[in-house]
């Protein structure tokens, strides 16, 4: 809701709503010492620390913007009494108020910390300097529910005495409910170097936009000082390392600080990034193209599970690595979120596709990943996708049991059909007690209608739910590539007797070879005329069928390449289509301008080693990477250098993303290809089989 100023002025409410959601930037920057040699140089490096604290708090996110206060000049300690008078600092409110406070300090024999203004006198600070604890004290016991304040001046880390008992004056309801910290840059006897402050502070804001990953759109106090202290020389630690002396003890994100590399991406049912990725089959995340052909059948099946005269029961979306189980299972979550519908972008998906193949708008409620998930998460995730929040589970008790019975409740509360969409169980952790002890007690809800009964009669007896669950299995007659096995056949077979009533839809039928070459057709579509499509396509199914992942990296590498037919006329280019990943792989690896392929093969298996979603960029995935690609070392701008050029080219089609730990974090895009990358006698730099 948008307010007028005199909407505020007229309306006493209107103005409380406005002052308690309200961040505040205060800088209070000594600059002109006139009677130094270096005043000048000094002014001028105040001036870039400020430039550099306007950029970081300007950053946007989804909080009102900060409110940047422009810094008074400073010559008296009564000029700085009137700012903190005229900004009303001790009774301002708001959501966040940030003090930075820049100078020339004075450590007084007394073991207290003084502003040096031009007119101090250094032997007389009590008359002529201002105490910083009185600065730091008008901002901590204002009214603000987050308050920050970095002071960068001489000697400053020796103001932690003087705050510790400053502490004990502030109201105990204020220090218990409100977030309240200060962080000082230079120790108790170290001068400020005006300069290094706002290089560190830059180059901190740089990582976070480029590659600390932190997916949440405010730092914590110790991911800031983090992201600080990396710019740190080894002899700097100790003195310029940022030091927090007023500890609020919390360590969630803070609205008082922004981060700079937040990307709001809007969901989809939680895990936007997966489930459109897999919906569209676009090659790179960059790419704003819809690729997803074909499957007309299995999409019908599919949107007839997901109607309204369906309201109960089970569909398994089943077939070997690779065939698309996933892209089925996305295409159905994206194209039934109403928010993602109304996306003018992808209105074309929906246009273009027949009536019956689209699943009804709504009729997702929850979508669940369930790649290297233990049953705990698994059900944890589920309620998050259903909207509710994880009850809390006595040491004593189990979490899948207890989770579980959550979901049971809110299925039985709800009153509505429950659709619950499920993909990855076959690279679960713990995919028995998954089926076992998380989706077999929803059976009852599942049973489909009896013959005669009316769905209103079926609604009062008990709640209704859908499932929709992706698993791979080898496919009938034993002719799946990639050696599906005996695990996964006996992981269909358990959902089957677990759901007798199941319905069971293949994605690695003959008509998949179809399917496959529309795929293909709408991927290279643009880079081709139609006569060269229709001549390259059939040899490219022939090579990838049934796998849609392989037929994908082979479209993007004709479309991506200066002479798309001649490379689809090379023998060599087809030998390596019929090796599979490992050919492909092994094609792609050198086509990255400056990023040699060792280099780039030991980052895709650091992804591929990592645990969990994936490795996140920082200071890890260069580490295990440098174990792959020993004895050659890298300096971290170096891998930094690597890891963009990897992210932003060919290469980046072979990685998934996910946000672990409030992380971007990257992973193989497949689970086989995973296999390959870790694979010692792979041979992907045609080295007789060595890889490093």
């Amino acid at each position: 809701m948008q307010h007028t100023g005199d909407d505020v002025l007229q309306d006493p409410a209107l103005a409380g709503e406005v002052l308690s959601a309200q961040r505040i930037l205060l800088t209070l920057a000594v600059r002109d010492y006139g009677d130094e040699d270096d005043a000048e140089a000094f002014a001028e490096g105040i001036d870039q620390q400020l430039d550099a604290v306007r950029e970081w708090w300007q950053t946007p996110g989804p909080l009102p913007a900060f409110r940047q206060v422009p810094p008074p000049e400073l010559k008296t300690r009564d000029d700085v009494e009137d700012f903190l008078r005229g900004q009303d600092v001790r009774e301002l409110r708001g959501r966040a108020l940030v003090l930075f406070v820049t100078g020339h300090g004075i450590s007084g024999k007394s073991d207290t910390h003084f502003l040096r203004l031009p007119a101090s006198v250094d032997q007389r600070p009590l008359a002529t300097a201002v105490r910083t604890s009185d600065i730091v004290a008008a901002a901590l016991d204002s009214h603000a529910d987050n308050v920050l304040v970095i002071v960068n001046t001489c000697f400053a880390g020796g103001m932690h005495t003087e705050l510790a008992a400053l502490q004990k004056d502030i109201r105990r309801s204020r220090r218990r409910e409100c977030n309240l910290d200060v962080l000082v840059t230079c120790g108790h006897d170290s001068k400020i170097q005006v300069l290094r402050f706002p290089t560190l502070l830059r180059a901190a804001l740089q990582r976070l936009r480029r590659n600390a990953g932190i997916t949440t759109p405010h730092l914590s106090v110790p991911d800031f000082m983090a992201e600080y202290a990396r710019g740190l020389r080894e002899d700097e630690e100790r003195t310029f390392k940022l030091q927090r002396v007023f500890d609020g003890g919390n360590y969630r994100p803070s609205p008082c600080l922004p981060n700079p590399g937040y990307v709001h991406l809007p969901e989809v049912l939680g895990a936007a990034e997966y489930w459109l990725d897999r919906a569209t089959g676009r090659p790179q995340d960059s790419d704003q193209g819809w690729y997803f052909r074909g499957r007309k059948n299995l999409n019908r099946a599919v949107g007839s599970f997901l109607g309204p005269q369906s309201p109960r029961g089970v569909l398994l979306i089943t077939g070997c690595a690779g065939s698309g189980k996933s892209a089925v299972l996305a295409r159905a979550v994206t194209l039934s979120d109403p928010v993602f519908r109304k996306e003018p972008l992808y209105k074309m998906a929906q246009d273009s596709a027949p009536r019956d193949t689209l699943p009804a708008e709504g009729s997702v409620t929850a979508a669940v990943l369930a790649r290297h998930l233990d049953a705990a998460q698994v059900a944890a995730d589920l309620l998050r996708a259903l909207g509710e929040r994880p009850t809390a589970v006595p040491d004593t008790d189990d979490a899948v049991e207890v989770w579980s019975r959550q979901i049971q409740d809110y299925v039985r509360t709800c009153g509505q059909t429950v659709t619950i969409v499920l993909d990855g169980l076959d690279e679960a952790e713990e995919q028995s007690r998954i089926i076992g002890d998380v989706l077999a007690p929803l059976a009852p809800f599942c049973l489909p209608l009896v013959p005669g009964q009316r769905q209103e009669d079926a609604a009062a007896a008990a709640p209704a739910v859908r499932l929709l669950i992706g698993v791979r299995s080898s496919r009938p007659d034993g002719s799946s590539p990639g050696g599906a096995g005996n695990d996964e056949l006996g992981l269909l077979r358990t959902l089957r007797d677990t759901f007798p009533a199941a319905r069971v839809e293949r994605t690695d039928s003959d008509s998949s070879k179809d399917d496959i070459a529309e795929y293909v057709a709408a991927l290279i579509g643009d880079a081709m005329d139609a006569a060269a499509v229709q001549e390259v396509v059939p040899a490219i199914v022939k090579a990838v069928w049934p796998s849609f992942i392989d037929a994908r990296l082979a479209g993007d590498q004709l479309r991506s390449t200066k002479d798309p037919m001649e490379l689809a006329r090379s023998e060599g280019w087809h030998t390596k289509l019929r090796r599979g990943m490992r050919g492909l792989l092994q094609h792609d690896l050198r086509q990255v301008p400056g990023l040699p392929p060792d280099v780039a093969l030991a980052l895709l298996q650091a992804a591929a080693y990592a645990k969990g979603q994936g490795v996140p960029w920082g200071e890890v995935w260069p580490t295990i990477a440098g174990v792959f690609l020993m004895p050659k070392r890298l300096s971290p701008g170096e891998w930094d250098t690597m890891i963009e050029k990897l992210l932003s080219g060919r290469l980046s089609g072979y990685l998934a993303h996910a946000v672990e730990d409030d992380r971007r974090v990257y992973r193989p895009a497949h689970e086989e290809l995973a296999d390959v990358l870790l694979d010692p006698d792979a041979g992907l730099l045609g080295n007789g089989g060595q890889n490093a």
